[in-house]
């Protein structure tokens, strides 16, 4: 996994229970608008921040799931 600022793996698992939480199945697309508001102005650090966060909202809710097997 590639490093994300200075964001800690905690802080990043934190921000995608939040999104489930918040939006339920549709957290990863709550969170991909935001990437891209990120992108378009400018802000790929932002960006590559919410990228890992949709990658552990994507695990989160797999596991939620019950597909764990």
């Amino acid at each position: 996994m590639r490093a994300v600022s200075s964001i800690s793996d905690w802080e990043l698992w934190a921000c995608a229970q939040h999104y489930v939480a918040e939006h339920g199945e549709d957290a990863g697309v709550m969170a991909a608008f935001r990437c891209d508001e990120l992108l378009d102005a400018g802000d790929h650090e932002g960006a590559r921040t919410y990228q890992a966060i949709i990658e552990r909202i994507t695990e989160l809710l797999y596991v939620r799931s019950g597909s764990i097997h």
